[in-house]
């Protein structure tokens, strides 16, 4: 089977990490990696936590493949001010496992290494093995700067026990017809003395932000990176996250209901008939599947503006940093935890925890079609609970419909200030252009002292 430089996307309440660590490799420090040489001596990982069974078969499959490897693994989780730490004291891992929106900023900032030479001495070709979205989160400037795994595409996920009751049907729950989704709501939500009891639609606001803001016809940055939250296709999501809430009591109302949630407990929302539709990433299922024969559950794709299918992608990556000892052997490692017989191991291993546990298997979503789709159709079996089924086959459906948050060396600085102009804007503190200008300047200068080398 080809290989691919997809990971899988999770299969559980959590991300599912794979280990790393600090240092070790037994070279000197090297900017211009060679990686065409074989791989050999030590890779140091970090940033990789809580491997279960579809990281540790990974794990295994890759150690199989290269025997002349060693991997010491930490099993602490990234931290951004760690790592900028780390590089500066010369404690450089050869691996760092963190969320796509950090890589550009440290690909701007020469902290990491383009990936270019290693997938071709690896024989991979990037845009043949992952779907654009995934490629996009992690190219800048021309070059692809890391190793993007997992891809956890969002869709609306429905109660219908609260649907059926207040008459409503699944294809009314549509963001590309607020008229509609709105009259929906409204036969939903139910309040005691003006405080929120049942949601009818609770979009997620600043947890799935950038989604709003892109079916939308918005844009968080341009093509060199630049942050554009003040471009006025932005003003359009807003306003209808605003509507939205409004009509269920205010955002204040809505996001202290919601965070009263138990979400991942006996009693989550959906259990508790509190939510009619809640917008929730692939993984959330197999937090609900333990409670399946409780529920009556269906899935409708999110839509964009012309009411089409569209989700984005997101997900964690691999990186080597600048200074990295041993780049050659990290590369080969890389490659071979995330190919596509990685993949089945995992596909494979998944299957016989689910069964040994008489879980649901929901399948894995790697970021790559073709893993995607062999892991779906080998191991993807009927449940028994056909609205259960149909939830697994609209997240397979949305996935290739994914786009890319965009590119930039403010990342995560776009999204945080986004949050920030999406909440104050819901609240009525600021008008929605002037919470996205207030948004605009603090991530320009994050873009600028990025960039600023």
């Amino acid at each position: 089977m080809r290989r691919t430089l997809a990971a899988a996307a999770l299969v559980t309440a959590s991300v599912v990490v794979l280990a790393g660590c600090g240092s070790g490799g037994g070279d000197e420090p090297t900017a211009d990696a060679d990686f065409t040489t074989d791989p050999e001596g030590t890779v140091s990982a970090w940033g990789f936590e809580n491997a279960d069974d579809v990281g540790q078969s990974r794990i295994d499959y890759a150690a199989e493949q290269l025997s002349g490897v060693e991997v010491d693994l930490d099993a602490t989780a990234f931290d951004a001010q760690k790592f900028t730490t780390r590089i500066a004291g010369g404690n450089v891992p050869d691996v760092v496992q963190m969320d796509r929106r950090y890589v550009t900023t440290y690909a701007a900032q020469g902290l990491i290494m383009p990936l270019d030479q290693c997938f071709e001495a690896q024989d991979v070709s990037p845009r043949d093995h992952w779907y654009p979205a995934v490629v996009d989160d992690v190219t800048y400037q021309d070059a692809v700067w890391a190793v993007p795994q997992f891809y956890q595409p969002p869709a609306i996920l429905l109660n219908k026990t609260v649907l059926d009751e207040a008459g409503v049907t699944a294809d009314q729950i549509d963001p590309s017809q607020p008229d509609v989704l709105l009259e929906a709501i409204g036969k939903m939500y139910e309040e005691s003395n003006g405080v929120p009891t049942r949601l009818g639609f609770d979009p997620v606001a600043t947890g799935q932000s950038g989604l709003w803001i892109l079916a939308t016809g918005g844009q968080l940055n341009d093509e060199d990176g630049a942050p554009t939250l003040d471009d006025p296709s932005n003003v359009a999501g807003i306003e209808l996250l605003k509507e939205i809430t409004d009509a269920q009591g205010g955002f204040a109302a809505v996001k202290s209901f919601t965070d009263s949630f138990d979400t991942f407990g006996d009693n989550n929302q959906y259990v508790a008939g509190q939510v009619g539709a809640q917008v929730n990433a692939q993984w959330y299922p197999n937090v609900l599947s333990p409670y399946v024969d409780q529920l009556n559950l269906e899935a409708v794709p999110f839509r964009n503006a012309d009411g089409e299918p569209f989700t984005v992608a997101s997900g964690t990556a691999f990186v080597i940093p600048a200074g990295a000892k041993n780049p050659s052997a990290a590369c080969a490692w890389m490659v071979e935890l995330t190919s596509d017989d990685a993949w089945m191991a995992a596909g494979e291993a998944r299957a016989e925890t689910r069964e040994a546990d008489g879980g649901i298997n929901t399948g894995l979503f790697t970021g790559s079609p073709e893993p995607d789709q062999a892991i779906r159709e080998q191991w993807v079996v009927e449940s028994g609970n056909a609205g259960f089924d149909q939830v697994i086959a609209t997240y397979y459906d949305v996935v290739a419909d994914g786009e890319s948050f965009g590119s930039s060396p403010a990342g995560q600085e776009i999204q945080d200030e986004l949050n920030n102009a999406i909440t104050a804007a819901l609240l009525g503190d600021k008008s929605p252009e002037d919470a996205l200008a207030d948004a605009q300047q603090a991530a320009m200068r994050a873009y600028d002292k990025a960039t600023a080398g």
